[in-house]
C-alpha cells in the first residue's frame, strides 16, 4: 500500500497551475456519450475518478484516448446500455450515466452508485425528475432499469439545488421533445462548464449558472473541442497549505470568482491575498488567528469540499473558529485523524469548533475520504516532525499530483511505494 510522507516545517513558495476540474470533467465525460462521434477534452485532469469514468465509457463500448494532457472520446461505437455493479461502485458521481443513456438509447440499467461515505446523498432527486421527462425506473435485485422511450420537456422544480441532479436532468432534457425548464437547480460554476460543452456540441441549453436552466430537446450534432474549467477546489487546498506553512503562492488558470468565500475565510484568518485575470497570489506568515464561524452551503457559499482543507490550515491558529456543515452529514470523518496529530477540535452534530494549538505532532494517519485526506497533507505540512499518511487512494480520486505539486513548493514530501512481491 502506499503512503504519503511529509517531514513539516518549511515555508512554501514558488507558482503552481491548477488542474482540470474534477467535478466539472466527470459529468462531462458523461455527456460525451449523447453525441455519436468524437469529442476532445483539453486540460483533463489525470485522476482516478476520472479513470473510472473511462472505463465504463469503454465499458459502453466508446473509445477513449489519451493525448498528452487531453483526453479523445469517441462515442460512434457506443452498444451498450448497462454499467456493471463493480464500476458502479467506483465513485459516487457514476449516476450521472443515467441521464445521458437514457437520452442516447432510451433505455439503460445500472446498480447504486459508491464513492466516499459521507452519509446519505440519495438519487431519489434524480430520479424523481427523470419520472417527470417520462422515463420508467424500478428496481430490481438491487439495479436500477430504466426506459425512456419518449421523453418529453416540462417544468421540473428540485426540491433542493442539488448539483448531480441538475446535471443528470440536463442530459437526460438534450434527448426530450420540447423545452424542459429547471427551477431551483444548483448554481455551481461546473454547471455553467456543462453547459458550455454541450453548446460546443450544438445543445441547446441556457441559464446554467443561475437558479434556472432551460433545456431545449436537441441532440448534439457535431464533433466539440473543449478545455476543462480549473478546479477552485484544488485551487483552494493549495492556498490553504501555503496560508497554514507560511510563504507565498501565485496560481495560475484560476478563476478568482469561483473562490471568493474561500479567500475571504483565508483573509480574515491573516493572509493576503490579491487576484487577477486567471491568477491568485496568497502570501501568509503562518501565524492564523480564527476565522470566525464558517458555515457551507451550496454555491456561492462556501463549499462543502473545501471545509475540511480549511479546517487543517486553522489547527494552530489563535483563537476558536466554528465551521457549520450543512451538506453532508458526516464530512467531519478526517477529525479523529487530526486529533492523533494534537489537533484540539469537537464535534456536535453538524458543527465542529477548531482551538488552535502551539504544535501539531507527526503521526500515522489515513485518509477517510478525498477531501479529509488533502486536510491531513495540510496537517502534515505543519506538524513537527513526520507525518504518514495511508490510504491515500481516496487524495487520487481528485488531486493529479499533490506530492509533486508540494514538492516544487518546497515541502519536504514523497510518495512511498510498496515494495515489489518477491517472486518464487
Amino acid at each position: 500500500m502506499s503512503h504519503i510522507i511529509i517531514r513539516g516545517g518549511r515555508r512554501l513558495e514558488g507558482a503552481l497551475t491548477v488542474q482540470g476540474a474534477k467535478n466539472s470533467v466527470l459529468p462531462i465525460l458523461a455527456a460525451t456519450i449523447l453525441h455519436p462521434g468524437q469529442t476532445v477534452l483539453q486540460g483533463c485532469p489525470h485522476l482516478s475518478d476520472v479513470e473510472a469514468s473511462i472505463r465504463i465509457l469503454r465499458h459502453l463500448g466508446c473509445k477513449a484516448r489519451w493525448e498528452g494532457e487531453a483526453l479523445v472520446v469517441d462515442a460512434g461505437s457506443m452498444s451498450r446500455r448497462d454499467i456493471p455493479d463493480h464500476l458502479m461502485r467506483e465513485m459516487r458521481s457514476s449516476v450521472i450515466f443515467l441521464g445521458a443513456i437514457l437520452a442516447r438509447l432510451g433505455r439503460a440499467e445500472m446498480s447504486y452508485p459508491g464513492g466516499c461515505e459521507l452519509g446519505p446523498r440519495p438519487i431519489d432527486l434524480h430520479l424523481t425528475a427523470l419520472r417527470q421527462l417520462g422515463a420508467e425506473l424500478r428496481e430490481e435485485g438491487g439495479r436500477l432499469r430504466c426506459t425512456a422511450q419518449r421523453m418529453a420537456g416540462r417544468e421540473i422544480a428540485l426540491s433542493i439545488p442539488s448539483v448531480g441532479a441538475t446535471e443528470n436532468v440536463i442530459l437526460a432534457a438534450c434527448g426530450a421533445e420540447g423545452e424542459t425548464t429547471i427551477f431551483n437547480a444548483a448554481r455551481e460554476p461546473e454547471i455553467a462548464d456543462l453547459q458550455a460543452f454541450l453548446r460546443a456540441m450544438g445543445c441547446q441549453v441556457r441559464g446554467a449558472g443561475s437558479s434556472t436552466v432551460c433545456v431545449a430537446g436537441r441532440r448534439p450534432t457535431r464533433d466539440a473541442v473543449h478545455t476543462v474549467m480549473p478546479d477552485r477546489i484544488a485551487a483552494a487546498t493549495y492556498l490553504a497549505a501555503v496560508a497554514a506553512a507560511g510563504g507565498q503562492v501565485e496560481l495560475h488558470r484560476v478563476n478568482y470568482r469561483h473562490l471568493s468565500t474561500v479567500t475571504a475565510a483565508l483573509h480574515g484568518a491573516g493572509c493576503q491575498i490579491t487576484g487577477g485575470e486567471g491568477r491568485v497570489v496568497l502570501r501568509s506568515d503562518g501565524a492564523l488567528r480564527s476565522a470566525g464561524t464558517v458555515r457551507t452551503a451550496p454555491y456561492p457559499g462556501f463549499p462543502t469540499d473545501a471545509q475540511a482543507v480549511l479546517m487543517a490550515a486553522l489547527l494552530r491558529g489563535q483563537g476558536a473558529t466554528v465551521f457549520v456543515e450543512n451538506i453532508f452529514e458526516n464530512r467531519y470523518r478526517h477529525v479523529d485523524e487530526l486529533c492523533r496529530m494534537g489537533a484540539d477540535i469537537s464535534v456536535a452534530d453538524r458543527v465542529a469548533v477548531v482551538t488552535g494549538v502551539p504544535r501539531l505532532y507527526g503521526a500515522d494517519v489515513r485518509a477517510t475520504d478525498l477531501r479529509g485526506g488533502a486536510a491531513l497533507l495540510v496537517a502534515g505540512l505543519i506538524a513537527d516532525g513526520t507525518t504518514r499518511i495511508g490510504d491515500i487512494h481516496h487524495i487520487q480520486r481528485g488531486y493529479e499530483d499533490p506530492v509533486r505539486d508540494l514538492a516544487a513548493l518546497g515541502a519536504d514530501i514523497a510518495l512511498e511505494e510498496p515494495p515489489p512481491a518477491a517472486h518464487q
